[in-house]
């Protein structure tokens, strides 16, 4: 055997070796991926469209005080045609939510689509959009809950959009909203955004950057093996959820981790997981340490406790952006996004 194939034969033994320690480690592959597109930020003057993608509307004045929001910040108000319409559990028929939807995407004079309210009902309609004008001149698509969906369609579809608070959630007179608020005025008028969560002792330590994606947990379950559901390589995933069983939290936990949602992901933020209903059996630990317990195979950070979801503090975040999220052991968690 001459020198050269003994050193060649070497070295392919030294890379193998370094490839087994490096996965024993949960070193994972580097993923980098595009920017994704940007709509325009709102100016003084521009017009909002409020819309129902799912539940019925059945008070008028959650919208009125949405409006007298958006006017005071300058901005002019288009309702959609079939907001209040009454389709039993919906807002009118998939057809109507739909139409409304698609003249948003196709107005050029509309600058942000903000979603009335969540429930079920948006992933009815979805399939019916055409988002060839969108994809040419996009928009902010703005909302949460049940809203997931279109913010898992238009992640892959390689557009920005806003995760946060709906005029069916809006109080004027709360308190407690008011940092939700002035985050959301913020985010549409392209200020800078940056978050420190409340401590928890269930936070995993560690500092990652990736662009930040998700929304509510129980509709990104139910989107696994659709067009809409989202590809975690080199994230940041954000969970939150409400009204569920422990078990529940479980049981979607575990099918995410079943479908390699974790495999590849670089971070994960809890927000509320709120009002979790009792159940006659106690499932034996808390909610934080179901989602921990999932996740326990991999070494990115985890952060607890994140002011966004169905809680009245609900922060506004800009899925698709790239964020940094920085963790750290018996203290406060600490997102920034990108500007």
């Amino acid at each position: 055997m001459t020198k050269i194939n003994l050193y060649n034969r070497l070295l392919i033994i030294m890379m193998l070796f370094n490839i087994a320690i490096g996965f024993s480690q949960n070193q994972r592959p580097k993923y980098i991926n595009s920017p994704l597109m940007q709509p325009t930020y709102l100016q003084k003057g521009d017009t909002v469209l409020i819309v129902a993608t799912a539940g019925i509307l059945k008070d008028s004045s959650i919208v009125n005080d949405a409006v007298t929001l958006l006017k005071e910040w300058d901005l002019n108000v288009k309702l959609g045609k079939y907001l209040y319409a009454n389709g039993h559990h919906f807002a009118g028929s998939d057809a109507q939510r739909a139409q409304d939807f698609q003249k948003g995407l196709d107005d050029e004079s509309v600058k942000a689509i903000w979603c009335a309210r969540g429930g079920y009902g948006t992933v009815r309609m979805v399939d019916a959009l055409d988002f060839t004008k969108f994809n040419e001149n996009p928009k902010w698509i703005v909302g949460f809950s049940d809203v997931t969906v279109m913010h898992s369609e238009i992640h892959n579809l390689g557009r920005e959009s806003m995760h946060g608070i709906m005029p069916s959630t809006y109080r004027p007179d709360n308190k407690e909203q008011k940092k939700a608020l002035k985050s959301l005025k913020r985010a549409l008028f392209g200020k800078k955004l940056e978050y420190k969560t409340s401590k928890s002792d269930f936070n995993k330590p560690g500092k990652v950057s990736g662009q930040l994606i998700g929304g509510n947990l129980s509709i990104l379950y139910s989107l696994l093996g659709s067009r809409s559901s989202l590809k975690t390589d080199g994230k940041i995933l954000f969970i939150e959820d409400v009204g569920e069983y422990v078990y529940h939290i479980d049981r979607m936990m575990q099918n995410l981790k079943r479908n390699g949602y974790f495999e590849n992901c670089y971070g994960l933020v809890v927000g509320g997981i709120s009002n979790i209903r009792e159940n006659d059996t106690d499932f034996g630990k808390p909610v934080e340490q179901v989602i921990l317990d999932a996740v326990a195979g991999y070494d990115f950070p985890v952060a607890f406790d994140f002011p966004a979801g169905h809680i009245r503090d609900n922060r506004t975040l800009i899925f698709g952006r790239e964020v940094s999220l920085e963790v750290k052991s018996g203290k406060k968690a600490v997102l920034k996004f990108k500007e």
